[in-house]
């Protein structure tokens, strides 16, 4: 409902309309159902994978509106407490932060494409999904974000001549990439033809 295409800084992304957002009581009601959820009723991987998807998702909205308005996540926190260590809000009864969400829930499953998935309410991230990633979809949906990702030359990757520039999440992710051969090899099964040649 608050997520549509825009241009900020020449950058095309998928923007999120806070201030209307912020008032909108179906967030918070959203919100408190997330608090009393119970997690025992994940009974499979994917379904504790499209969950803590869309939790690190809500969580990231969330603390930019608990701090709006803002100009970025990151004014949330501060040196000594980045945004991302403090205490994002109550899943199933228990404090969550978006570093505990990403690294000790998220990245444990060894699928890289949550990289793709999860939205740090930054211009340079992937793209925040116009609908709710669903278990029965999952696998559908992460393979259409890590390709749109890899698409915008803005944002996942762009080839000038023999270079390859990537984002710095696949720097800064480098080893969840080392099962499926790295890197560059795992790209290339979600990039364009003409790009996969470019590429190879």
């Amino acid at each position: 409902k608050y997520v549509t295409p825009k241009t900020i800084s020449g950058i095309q992304l998928n923007g999120v309309d806070y201030k209307n957002l912020k008032d909108d009581l179906s967030f918070t009601r959203l919100l408190i159902r997330l608090q009393n959820a119970s997690l025992s009723e994940l009974k499979t991987p994917k379904a504790k994978l499209t969950f803590w998807i869309n939790v690190y998702n809500i969580l990231a909205v969330k603390m930019v509106l608990d701090h709006y308005p803002i100009k970025s996540i990151k004014n949330a926190g501060g040196l000594f407490s980045p945004v991302w260590e403090k205490d994002a809000g109550i899943i199933g009864g228990t404090p969550r932060t978006l570093h505990e969400i990403e690294h000790e829930i998220l990245r444990k499953t060894g699928d890289p494409r949550i990289h793709a998935a999860i939205v740090c309410a930054s211009v340079s991230c992937p793209d925040l999904r116009r609908e709710a990633f669903v278990e029965n979809k999952i696998e559908n949906q992460l393979d259409e974000q890590i390709k749109t990702f890899l698409a915008n030359p803005s944002k996942g990757m762009k080839i000038e001549g023999n270079r390859i520039y990537l984002s710095k999440i696949f720097k800064w992710f480098e080893e969840d990439f080392e099962e499926k051969g790295g890197v560059l090899k795992f790209l290339v099964l979600f990039v364009s033809d003409r790009n996969r040649e470019k590429i190879a």
